[in-house]
């Protein structure tokens, strides 16, 4: 099944989807996607996505073999890997590092084109970033 066919059918369900993935967990493979809805994520909510989703998948899965089928909030640390990610999580705390080493605590404040515009914690300044000098960036919630 494509992302698109995916997106559609999480639509349908009244959210939407974050991201995929797929791991091996104690030799188990697991297909697990992440959703988001604008209020949180709720236990029900992802079991409700799930019951929908399984037989549906089943008839087209992700790779050959057993798998399992996890429906899952990104959670309040996640992974920002693509701008759609970075545009979904503006107003939130990131930290990211760059590919030359650099690594920032900022806000997110917006996405313009390919740059993430930051609030930099430690300088007190805004700054504009470009994405695709982004190695690994991840949402933090501080106390």
């Amino acid at each position: 099944m494509d992302n698109q066919t995916l997106t559609n059918l999480l639509k349908d369900c009244g959210v939407n989807l974050y991201d995929t993935e797929t791991v091996t967990e104690n030799d188990k493979k697991i297909f697990r996607i992440y959703i988001t809805t604008k209020e949180a994520v709720t236990l029900d909510k992802c079991t409700e996505v799930t019951k929908i989703l399984s037989p549906i998948i089943d008839l087209d899965p992700p790779f050959r073999g057993e798998y399992f089928l996890e429906v899952s909030s990104p959670g309040i640390d996640r992974k920002l890997t693509t701008l759609q990610h970075f545009k979904l999580s503006i107003g939130d705390l990131v930290k990211l590092k760059l590919g030359d080493g650099r690594k920032f605590k900022a806000k997110i404040l917006d996405v313009e084109d390919q740059n993430i515009k930051l609030y930099d914690k430690e300088e007190k300044s805004e700054i504009l970033i470009p994405f695709n000098e982004i190695n690994k960036a991840k949402t933090y919630f501080e106390w």
